[in-house]
């Protein structure tokens, strides 16, 4: 037969063992929930920048479809070319094509003078400025 000293400091020894256990569980669950928090924030960013170039995506195909806004980067590029190698401001640019008449329309512009940057088409001079793209 088992002593009881013998069952007894078996018990311990599990019991032991059972709570470094249930330590390290804690601390392992701590961390997981840390990394999932870190996983959640990040798929947050990143939903919103795709859903934000989603949009920015759908704008351009969408204005092609209202005559007045779908030639504007036609009309921004003989603007350009009309004013020659000179520093505009967006405003300006807007207020000579007629689209100065709100923020939105103004925005537009700026909008499309980015894409225009972007695409190499123009040049931006300096901050809020714009020039032809040829140096």
């Amino acid at each position: 037969m088992v002593s009881a000293s013998r069952t007894a400091h078996s018990i311990e020894a599990t019991a032991e063992g059972l709570q470094e256990e249930l330590a390290r569980l804690k601390f392992q669950k701590q961390a997981l929930e840390r990394e999932l928090a870190a996983v959640v924030a990040h798929l947050g960013s990143v939903q919103r920048a795709l859903g934000a170039l989603e949009s920015a995506l759908v704008t351009p195909v969408a204005a092609t479809e209202v005559d007045p806004y779908g030639k504007l980067t036609e009309q921004i590029l003989a603007y350009f070319a009309e004013v020659g190698d000179v520093e505009v401001r967006a405003r300006d640019v807007a207020a000579a094509l007629g689209r100065d008449t709100d923020s939105g329309t103004i925005n537009a512009v700026r909008s499309t003078l980015d894409r225009l940057v972007a695409s190499s088409r123009i040049q931006r001079a300096g901050r809020g400025l714009y020039r032809s793209g040829r140096s």
